[in-house]
């Protein structure tokens, strides 16, 4: 976490609000309000609780959604004293509607359109902000709307209204004199949105004539990105179940407060105890007693004893809290605050499962083809979940993200960036998941379940075509054999070393055991993993590529670093150097699990000889002092690095000479090559693999590597493509090692192409000037079909 000028004490002080202070109002600053002196709360209190019975009484009762909106607004209207209340929603993502009015032409409901952002009633929909303004034709934007007879008045608010973050409308009230309303008035026009939005969520306005469709029953499609290919269909099982909030408004504010507090208490002692079994220090426990803070908030406590007062139940004044804090924050461009949002979010969440009971063991069964749906996840909770999943779908995370990695190791599909499918979602959703485009089917109609369906029942039958060359020595059509192995970090990985036909491993992750434990593995513990790994790969050779930490990859006991660029910074191998006590008890362990087998090693992100030469010298003492303890050393041990950036291709001579392999990282490679962030969606498929200049790069490699005689793979995910897989083999590389389902289709082409043929139309390309050889490639290949 990157470190602040606020310390503790400051930060103390600032979280009157359960965000820092002095931003709580920042994104409204017209509206500073002042605490209620007991006369005014207990008039106010009688207000708001009237409004709340009339507007919880309509939610009672029979009727039509339409009708239900007609009575709200009339009901608003009455209660503020204002001429005009209209209630504009969301018809698609761009588009908002009067879908109700007290005051304004009845002929313009369902008729006035307009568009996010434009006049006063899109700019509250756009930026989330209230507009309080005594003039509003003066005001920035304004635009006027005949239809609606609007042009008599002259006061406006408006509020959005929103649940959890997600935009659903917004609510305006109107007067004909000039005045700014007053913060009461805001409040209680707050109030009324919120409740519109409750009940837009529990399908209140569904019906014939009614402003909305039914929530969570209309086909969704998410696009997001590609985490993990592959294809799924199943049912939706929620990570974290929604919280349903239906009683909104409360008759006894003294007993709903007492329920609040004595929630918040075991919150309280729930977040102690989980602090304390953390055994965190430094920076990280200066996080976790932030959110201890957060938890202790009074601020945050007495502004939903407020709310209850007003006539909230205690669970919607908890709601209330963290939609409006959500949106606040949700434009914050600090990262700081933006990871308090989610700090907030989990408090809030863990405080309404108290008070309504709705833990996440909800009574359902998970289905028997669950894709998971979550906001995010740790690599220890999904491996929980195991092979038992069909996909996984995430709001957030990375294609580097620990998520990804165990997705790959499990080989289920995974989307990650598919926004609000968590407020979309809900338990036993029919869902399909389109890994290799990244997007997601919710509720799908017939004719996307069918097509998905055939898209699903040609990939099984290509898997069935691979099957039948499983056990067949990958040679091109020309007779250059090309080695096919598989990456690994798991022991769930290892069936799929038999089953995909793969030679060997040529990438075992051990990062993956030290990032899903929440403190240190002891060396006897990686000793009977690592010897496992070797007895299930049985005489398939084996590398194991030392701890890669740093970056994306944060192991949850040790002390987090801030660094402005952590891809560039102090990770892999630095902190292998730098902190040998873990590189060290690796390499012990590692060579007693061979025991007396051959082993291989590879040090990640070697920049430069110096490098090597230091990380080889550790498996020199290493070797040493096992046998001086006279354990039984490898039969053969082999020392590698990977070439993940651009300096080593040009590293000196005596590199090449004294590496026993070299095994290039294309993942890390490119993104250095191009400087490209391959975690940022803006640029990561801006530059194609098949470049000119980066495949003359590569080309200098291999001519390096055959000089001095050195094995040299390909390792990352464009191995694992099959167009890029054949051009990198066409260029040199005989070795490639990728995900275990890319075997079959990289085989099937490798096998039906010839690769000195191929490397002709490349330098063709290339001596043409081409930026890429795609095209050309893909000519040909069009021939030869």
């Amino acid at each position: 976490m990157p470190q602040r000028s606020m310390d503790a004490i400051a930060l103390r002080q600032a979280i009157r609000f359960p965000f820092p202070a002095q931003l709580a109002y920042s994104w409204c600053p017209e509206r500073t309000r002042e605490e209620p002196t007991a006369q005014m709360a207990d008039g106010l209190e009688s207000e708001s609780r009237k409004l709340l019975r009339r507007l919880r009484d309509t939610m009672a009762e029979e009727a039509a959604g339409q009708a239900r909106l007609d009575k709200i607004t009339f009901l608003t209207a009455d209660s503020i004293g204002t001429e005009v209340c209209s209630i504009y929603l969301f018809r698609d993502d761009e588009t908002l509607e009067l879908c109700a009015t007290e005051g304004l032409k009845p002929e313009a409901v369902h008729q006035t359109r307009m568009r996010l952002g434009e006049g006063l009633v899109g700019r509250v929909a756009r930026t989330g902000k209230i507009v309080n303004t005594a003039d509003a034709p003066a005001e920035r934007g304004f635009r006027y709307m005949p239809e609606t007879g609007e042009e008599i008045y002259s006061s406006f608010l408006g509020v959005p209204i929103q649940r959890l973050g997600e935009k659903l409308g917004v609510l305006v009230v109107q007067s004909k004199h000039q005045r700014r309303f007053t913060d009461d008035e805001v409040y209680a026009l707050e109030v009324v949105a919120m409740v519109l939005a409750e009940m837009a969520e529990l399908g209140a306005f569904v019906g014939e004539g009614a402003a909305l469709s039914a929530r969570h029953t209309q086909a969704v499609l998410f696009r997001g990105t590609t985490g993990q290919e592959g294809a799924a269909m199943g049912h939706v099982w929620l990570h974290e179940p929604r919280v349903v909030v239906t009683n909104m408004v409360a008759d006894d504010p003294e007993s709903e407060r007492k329920r609040l507090v004595e929630a918040v208490d075991r919150l309280r002692i729930g977040v102690d105890e989980m602090l304390a079994g953390a055994g965190a220090e430094g920076d990280q426990a200066q996080v976790l007693e932030a959110y201890r803070m957060f938890a202790n908030s009074k601020g945050w406590l007495r502004r939903m004893e407020e709310d209850i007062a007003r006539g909230l139940s205690a669970e919607a004044a908890v709601e209330k809290e963290q939609s409006q804090a959500r949106a606040r924050l949700a434009q914050a461009t600090d990262a700081y605050l933006r990871d308090r949002l989610h700090d907030l979010d989990d408090l809030s969440n863990r405080l309404l499962r108290i008070l309504t009971g709705q833990g996440r063991e909800t009574g359902s069964e998970m289905p028997d083809d669950p894709i998971l749906i979550a906001r995010n996840i740790g690599p220890g909770e999904l491996l929980e979940y195991g092979r038992q999943l069909r996909g996984v779908v995430l709001e957030e995370g990375s294609v580097g993200s620990h998520a990804a990695i165990v997705a790959r190791a499990l080989a289920i599909p995974l989307v990650i960036h598919a926004e609000r499918i968590t407020n979309e979602a809900l338990n036993g959703d029919r869902i399909l998941v389109d890994g290799d485009q990244g997007v997601v089917h919710l509720r799908p109609d017939d004719s996307v379940n069918n097509a998905f369906r055939d898209k699903m029942a040609m990939q099984a039958k290509a898997q069935e075509r691979y099957a039948s060359i499983r056990d067949t020595d990958c040679i091109s059509a020309c007779g250059t054999r090309i080695g096919l192995h598989m990456n690994a970090g798991l022991m769930a990985d290892l069936p799929s070393l038999h089953g995909s036909g793969a030679e060997g491993v040529g990438l075992f992750r051990t990062e993956l055991q030290f990032l899903i434990r929440n403190k240190m593995p002891r060396r006897t513990e990686l000793v009977q993993l690592y010897s496992r790994v070797l007895d299930a790969a049985e005489d398939r050779r084996v590398v194991f590529r030392t701890l890669d930490i740093g970056s994306d990859k944060v192991l949850p006991y040790m002390k987090p670093i801030d660094e402005p660029n952590p891809a560039l910074g102090w990770r892999a191998i630095r902190v292998g150097l730098d902190k040998p006590g873990v590189l060290r008890m690796q390499l012990q362990a590692l060579l007693r699990a061979a025991n007396g087998r051959p082993l291989a090693v590879m040090f990640p992100f070697i920049a430069q000889y110096e490098e090597f030469l230091a990380a080889r010298e550790e498996v020199s003492k290493a070797v040493a002092r096992e046998e001086r303890l006279g354990h039984t050393l490898p039969e053969k041990l082999e020392i590698g690095a990977m070439l993940e950036t651009p300096s080593l291709g040009f590293a000196s001579q005596k590199l090449f000479d004294e590496v026993d392999f070299l095994s290039v990282g294309g993942n890390d490679l490119k993104q250095f090559f191009f400087a490209a962030d391959r975690e940022n969606e803006l640029v990561r498929r801006r530059y194609d693999t098949l470049n000119a200049s980066f495949l003359s790069f590569l080309e200098r490699i291999v001519e390096r590597c055959e000089t001095s005689g050195t094995p040299l793979s390909f390792c990352g995910e464009d191995a694992g493509r099959p167009i890029e897989a054949l051009v990198l083999a066409a260029m040199g590389f005989r070795m490639l090692s990728m995900r275990p389902a890319s075997i079959g289709p990289v085989k099937s082409l490798m096998m039906r192409t010839r690769l000195d043929d191929l490397r002709g139309v490349i330098d063709r390309a290339i001596a043409d000037g081409e930026q890429t050889v795609r095209p050309a490639v893909m000519d040909y290949l069009r021939e030869l079909t």
